[in-house]
């Protein structure tokens, strides 16, 4: 998933902010993983690394979106993206419960 950022003029910064699938993919796409792949050589990979999985910024690692699934191997990146699109977005839904966080959602800053 991706939104846009607040406009400010300044045309260094990103058009989108990417999180979720998109930020993972994003960090698959400059690696190099041959499929098919296990879920363990994937945590051992990237396991500490983090990817947001709202547009606030929030991380979860790797290891940890991976957890979220019963899938042991993943024949491309689709099937892993799939798996974890479901991970990714429970994550979003739950961090966003209290209504301050959900104003803090709308306001960008």
């Amino acid at each position: 998933m991706g939104v846009r950022p607040p406009s400010n003029d300044v045309d260094d910064e990103p058009d989108v902010v990417e999180f979720g699938i998109a930020a993972l993919d994003a960090r698959l796409a400059d690696a190099d993983v041959d499929y098919p792949v296990s879920k363990t050589d994937l945590e051992d990979r990237f396991g500490d690394a983090t990817v947001p999985y709202d547009a606030a910024g929030h991380e979860m690692s790797v290891s940890e979106a991976l957890a979220g699934t019963n899938d042991r191997t993943f024949d491309s990146k689709a099937e892993l993206l799939n798996a974890l699109h479901p991970v990714f977005e429970q994550k979003r839904q739950s961090a966003r419960t209290g209504l301050l966080a959900q104003l803090r959602a709308m306001i960008p800053f």
